[in-house]
């Protein structure tokens, strides 16, 4: 974590005194932005030509019927001696007010309905893939279609939020708090259908310039779609309140050429078998030290912060009993199975993984216990 902090220094540095320069970012947020994404999908563009048809709807019969109304007070005012009617109904008024609503309500609600039933046909897809949100990151399984078994999790680039965390002094990129270390890629062209669930608390998948937003809710399965028409980065984030983190959880889609696609594919899988790690191999403190510290890093920072205090309900590491406790077994069991707002990491992370975060916490800061976890130690506790 010393090399990232030196990042944020020196990023810091560098800005102070100078004005925060605000640019658009292609395929997320616009300087100044008034109306909706530009669309890369269909249903992207209907909504779009919706919302611009419900807008002038709206005018017209604003303008109409105030035209009237002023009309009417103006021209049959009292100043100049006109006397009121006296009446209690009129059934041809009644007729009409009734008819021309009607009539209104149909024109708006067709093509709405027409959009909204082809936003959830996800059938015959050329791709699908599992989002699950976790408080908080995103998981992406790849579940059919090129790139079947491909798995990782997507979270906040660690210097953005270091940055949100000294208060943003600096010059900013463009991309402040929107750039993941693993964005989700798609190919350009190909219908992809995602899965929404969640491991925790209600979030919420969308992506503006797809058209595209689903809840995603631990216990149920919600799925949704898009056909991007543009290769690009596209940006989007959680949209419901998940929590104190809530903000740090972007979306990152990349969508690639179907030759790049198959290129990404090919190198995700060799990535993949590499982390295959045998769970029977014997590690070194100083080597499973270093990747702990990256699992730490990009896995446990969020919530016990990079120097192991916690905050507010997160326990701090630094010091903790659980972690110093010659009894290995309850941290591995906090870790696998979680404990109150820990949620459980047993099927997010490898046994290695978990070994070595955990040595990494047993040897960093203050906890100079001197123990290393090995993965088998880790596998042996699994389903206790």
């Amino acid at each position: 974590m010393k090399s990232v902090s030196k990042i944020v220094a020196s990023l810091i540095g560098a800005g102070v005194g100078a004005a925060h320069a605000v640019n658009s970012l292609p395929g997320g947020p616009a300087v100044r932005q008034i109306n909706l994404h530009p669309p890369v999908t269909r249903i992207a563009e209907e909504q779009a030509w919706l919302h611009s048809f419900m807008m002038v709807t709206c005018v017209v019969i604003f303008v109409a019927v105030f035209s009237v109304m002023f009309y009417s007070i103006w021209k049959h005012r009292k100043s100049v001696g006109h006397k009121p009617a006296n009446f209690h109904e009129s059934v041809t008024v009644e007729v009409i007010w009734t008819i021309i609503p009607f009539v209104i309500v149909i024109l708006m609600a067709l093509p709405a309905t027409k959009v909204l039933v082809a936003s959830k046909d996800t059938s015959n897809a050329d791709l699908t893939i599992k989002a699950t949100g976790y408080q908080w990151k995103w998981g992406y399984d790849y579940l059919a279609g090129e790139g079947q078994g491909v798995s990782f999790l997507s979270t906040l680039d660690p210097v953005h939020r270091e940055l949100s965390n000294e208060g943003a002094t600096a010059d900013l990129p463009d991309n402040f708090l929107l750039k993941v270390d693993n964005p989700l890629v798609v190919p350009v062209n190909k219908k992809v259908r995602i899965i929404t669930t969640a491991n925790d608390v209600i979030h919420a998948w969308g992506v503006p310039a797809f058209g595209v937003k689903q809840d995603a809710i631990p216990g149920f399965v919600r799925d949704t779609w898009f056909r991007a028409e543009t290769v690009g980065d596209f940006y989007g984030q959680c949209y419901e309140l998940c929590g104190k983190e809530h903000a740090f959880m972007p979306i990152h889609v990349k969508v690639v050429s179907a030759q790049d696609y198959t290129k990404w594919v090919d190198d995700q899988k060799k990535v993949m078998a590499a982390k295959q790690d045998d769970p029977n191999k014997v590690w070194a403190l100083n080597d499973i030290m270093v990747r702990g510290e990256k699992v730490y890093a990009n896995t446990c920072a969020a919530c016990h912060q990079p120097n192991g205090k916690g905050a507010g309900p997160i326990l701090p590491l630094d010091g903790s009993a659980i972690v110093q406790d010659a009894d290995k077994t309850k941290q591995i069991h906090v870790v696998l199975n979680g404990r109150n707002a820990m949620p459980a990491w047993k099927g997010q992370l490898s046994d290695t993984d978990i070994a070595a975060v955990i040595t990494f916490t047993k040897n960093h800061w203050s906890n100079k216990t001197g123990q290393l976890v090995q993965p088998a130690e880790v596998l042996a506790q699994r389903g206790k």
